[in-house]
């Protein structure tokens, strides 16, 4: 026999024993039964995904058609929520469905390029989301301690560009560093080359502390910065308003939209221009109202802010801190998905606490369902499209139309 005949025989056998060894593998792992366990623990964290994805789909779409239905909705600063809901609602198609598929086959079924793309628009929309709340508190810290200014500060162009900043710096930290591999080590790098079926995302230390301060933690910063003062303010002109006016109070409400209706003395029922049915109001009446509208806002923009820090503080505190300490800091796999999914949360409940501190929003949703699911009703969408339109411009210069704040204050420019 040659030498040529020995290595064909070898090569051969060679081929058939790796063969042989991989088909046996195979049939382990697909012989391998699945618990009764693994299989509900399976289901339920399907359910939860699927939750999640289709209340931000929804919700956020929702949010996107309503205020292009609805001409009141449509004011400059209303930029943000739509913006925000774009936003929100790419989260859940691009970077939800990817990690949903790999929690629920339990490895990566799609080619490399995919992942990165993947990687980088979940970076990128998810600094996206986070980037919007922060200026929605901006604008609402112009509009409450800078009323005077504001018109002048938040026109149209303004928001235009922070909007163009938004998304342009979420772009920079995202697709470039992720497809050059600037992102990552060079051990990584390896690694992906030999193992086209993985997915994971490891950063290096410089990009962990670029990429969280830009996508949380200066953000962070700027939110709970603009809340307080908006808080000290609210309190100083309450302060101020009743002591130099005791005997004028909000009279409590149940209405979330404040209204501005005032309880007042029997003297001042009777004065002519501070008669609610004559459609007057003096500068105390309007300052009280602006007064009430100032602390829903202050309220509602605390409750977007604490969803937020409660949804994303967790995550990035295990993003940075693996990230320094490299492996010695294990963290279980069930750990690392929560925090995934309870930031992705966050996507779910902006539209959720629009619509329940919003009564604009509110009515623009239900005519909005109603338009879409209710075809057999028209009857009543009329009646609600009628009701909006004979509304008359006067009750929404002295009405908070946006609870959050999200309105320019529209008498201050009489």
């Amino acid at each position: 026999m040659t030498n040529e005949d020995r290595a064909s025989a070898f090569v051969h056998v060679y081929l058939n024993n790796s063969i042989v060894t991989n088909t046996k593998n195979d049939t382990d792992v697909v012989s391998r039964p699945e618990t009764w366990d693994d299989v509900l623990i399976l289901v339920l964290k399907s359910s939860v995904m699927i939750v999640i994805m289709f209340a931000a789909v929804f919700g956020n779409t929702l949010v996107i058609v309503s205020v292009f239905r609805h001409r009141k909705l449509r004011i400059t600063t209303n930029y943000f929520i739509v913006s925000l809901a774009f936003a929100d609602t790419l989260v859940a198609l691009l970077a939800m469905t990817f990690n949903a598929s790999v929690k629920i086959t339990g490895r990566w079924v799609f080619n490399p390029i995919t992942c990165d793309f993947w990687n980088s628009c979940d970076v990128l929309f998810s600094t996206a989301s986070i980037m919007h709340l922060c200026c929605i508190s901006v604008d609402r810290y112009y509009a409450i301690i800078k009323p005077l200014e504001y018109p002048n500060k938040l026109t149209g162009r303004a928001v235009a560009i922070m909007l163009l900043c938004v998304w342009v710096s979420s772009a920079l930290i995202s697709f470039i560093p992720i497809f050059l591999g600037w992102y990552t080590t060079v051990d990584h790098l390896k690694f992906k080359e030999n193992h086209p079926d993985d997915c994971s995302f490891v950063v290096n230390k410089p990009y962990a502390i670029i990429s969280s301060s830009v996508s949380f933690w200066i953000p962070c910063f700027i939110m709970v910065f603009t809340y307080w003062k908006i808080f000290l303010e609210a309190s100083k002109q309450e302060k101020m308003l009743l002591k130099t006016q005791p005997g004028m109070y909000p009279r409590p409400s149940t209405d979330h939209t404040a209204t501005g209706e005032i309880n007042s003395t029997p003297h001042q029922r009777n004065s002519h221009c501070d008669d609610p049915e004559s459609g007057h109001s003096t500068p105390t009446k309007r300052h009280l109202i602006k007064l009430k509208r100032e602390h829903k806002a202050a309220k509602t923009l605390g409750i977007i802010m604490g969803a937020f820090i409660m949804c994303w503080l967790p995550f990035f505190l295990w993003y940075v801190s693996t990230a320094m300490c490299g492996k010695a800091c294990f963290c279980p796999d069930i750990v690392v998905d929560t925090l995934f999914w309870i930031g992705y949360f966050n996507s779910s409940l902006n539209p959720i606490i629009y619509a329940y501190f919003n009564r604009d929003f509110r009515e623009a949703f239900k005519e909005t369902l109603l338009s879409l699911f209710c075809a057999c009703c028209p009857i009543s969408v009329n009646a609600s499209r009628r009701r909006e339109s004979n509304v008359a411009p006067s009750n929404n210069s002295f009405r908070s139309t946006q609870d959050i704040g999200l309105v320019e204050n529209k008498y201050l420019r009489k």
